[in-house]
């Protein structure tokens, strides 16, 4: 018996350590312009100092719940901050009237039709989620 949980416990730390390492891709709609983007340029998307893409065009910014690991991989990647700090930087801007955080929605699968249905729309999933309906522009 205590064998059989030894083992439960280490193929649990085993799934939780694979799903730490996994690929984080930012999305956009298959209609935007943009081949790639860099890495500053989507933490200023997403830390609020930018609200355009880089050919101008406004952005909506899609973001994953926070309970989700996606979420964390995604801030400390592209922002170099953790998703607690992100969200601190997106309250002092909410209340001073400077910006508008991003949209949270549910799943991987959320954030992807999100996208997929605007143009102007800006998410991240698990690079295991990402298909023909929306476009790649950044790994993680």
């Amino acid at each position: 018996m205590r064998s059989l949980k030894t083992m439960l416990s280490v193929c649990a730390l085993t799934l939780a350590a694979a799903g730490a390492n996994a690929d984080v891709v930012v999305i956009v709609n298959p209609k935007n312009p943009a081949a790639s983007l860099s890495a500053e340029q989507v933490a200023a998307l997403y830390l609020g100092n930018s609200s355009q893409f880089p050919d101008g065009g406004a952005a909506t910014l899609a973001d994953q719940p926070e309970s989700a690991a996606v979420r964390g991989t995604f801030y400390e990647k592209a922002t170099g901050r953790s998703a607690a700090q992100a969200k601190a930087t997106w309250a002092r801007l909410t209340f001073t009237g400077k910006g508008t955080p991003p949209k949270e929605l549910k799943t991987d699968a959320d954030v992807k039709a999100f996208v997929a249905a605007d143009p102007k729309a800006i998410g991240y999933v698990d690079s295991s989620a990402v298909d023909g309906s929306v476009k790649a522009v950044l790994k993680l």
